[in-house]
């Protein structure tokens, strides 16, 4: 089995979440007392969402170029950056290293392909949600239309995924407001919905969704394994 090298910390609950479905899921497939090889470079969030409200993603880039070039001469055989925000700036990533870095995204529309949808809604930050990296990777690789909420619902939402789910805090009036924006989303012609932040699954699952949803901290953990016990060298997905 491959070493998983992960880059955590943004937030720490939601890198805690990606160890534990890892772990889950290569017991799940070798069964016994198996769990996964992995190495975990965790960052300061306090540090990293200063940075990102102030623009300072060149700063950012170094950070995580850094800690993947921790990972690895500590020996990880590939990265994954336990964050869809902070794909921003995977070329960062994988300038810095030789081993390559699975793409959040990459497994993330594989799943939404599987499921036969062509229109996906994206709850996430504004960062994800407004910036072209995701969206554009979604629709140029894969052949994807990511629809987005209103300017209004963007800010709850990312408003939310900082002042709540980020600290740990589970609110049931901020899964109705997600649960509100769903419904958006689906009046605009989403299919079904991504939930584009890490933390959203702390909050939001199958059951607060009228439409399919694609969990990609589950999604991203799952194609790690499958990375991790493969023979190849380089991820299946581009």
């Amino acid at each position: 089995m491959k070493t998983i090298g992960l880059i955590g910390g943004m937030s720490w609950e939601s890198s805690a979440l990606y160890y534990r479905l890892i772990n889950e899921e290569t017991k799940r497939r070798l069964g016994g007392h198996h769990n996964a090889r992995s190495l975990m470079a965790t960052v300061n969030f306090a540090e990293v969402e200063s940075l990102q409200h102030s623009g300072e993603w060149g700063l950012l880039g170094e950070l995580l170029g850094r800690s993947a070039e921790q990972l690895e001469r500590a020996g990880a055989d590939f990265i994954v950056l336990c964050t869809n925000t902070m794909h921003k700036l995977a070329d960062s990533i994988t300038r810095s290293v030789r081993i390559p870095l699975l793409h959040i995204v990459d497994a993330t529309a594989e799943a939404i392909k599987i499921g036969g949808h062509t229109r996906v809604g994206l709850l996430a930050t504004r960062f994800t949600m407004e910036e072209p990296f995701y969206i554009e990777r979604m629709r140029d690789c894969f052949g994807i239309e990511v629809i987005i909420p209103s300017s209004k619902s963007r800010q709850i939402v990312h408003e939310i995924i900082y002042q709540e789910l980020c600290r740990g805090i589970i609110r049931e009036e901020s899964r109705q407001k997600y649960k509100d924006v769903i419904r958006e989303l689906g009046e605009s012609g989403a299919e079904s919905i991504v939930l584009g932040c890490t933390e959203i699954e702390l909050l939001i699952s199958a059951a607060d969704s009228y439409l399919a949803i694609h969990p990609t901290t589950a999604i991203h953990a799952k194609a790690a394994v499958e990375f991790a016990l493969c023979d190849a060298d380089t991820p299946p997905i581009a």
